[in-house]
């Protein structure tokens, strides 16, 4: 193996388990108020443009990492904004 492949590899596992934590909280509480759409949107379509990047390449730690945090991301997002509609559906009455 590489040392630029080792490099990716370490870096993949930094910023992908740097994310966890987020997830897991969030996933486990269903406390979203503070968290942003437009972050974790913004967020879930770049990690799916880096996951569809590192296909083309094929850069296994780029795939890795981008596929683990879309899933996530995209879990929070979902989580996000079903919090969102309903929140908005009791303000309205219905």
């Amino acid at each position: 193996m590489s040392f630029v492949s080792l490099l990716g590899i370490i870096a993949a596992i930094l910023t992908t388990g740097a994310f966890v934590p987020q997830a897991y909280k969030t996933i486990k509480t269903r406390a979203t108020a503070d968290l942003s759409v437009s972050t974790f949107s913004m967020l879930f379509i770049g990690t799916l443009t880096w996951l569809v990047y590192g296909l083309y390449i094929n850069d296994l730690p780029l795939v890795f990492a981008n596929g683990i945090t879309a899933i996530l991301a995209g879990i929070i997002l979902y989580i996000k904004i079903r919090a969102d509609l309903q929140t908005a559906s009791q303000g309205n009455g219905h």
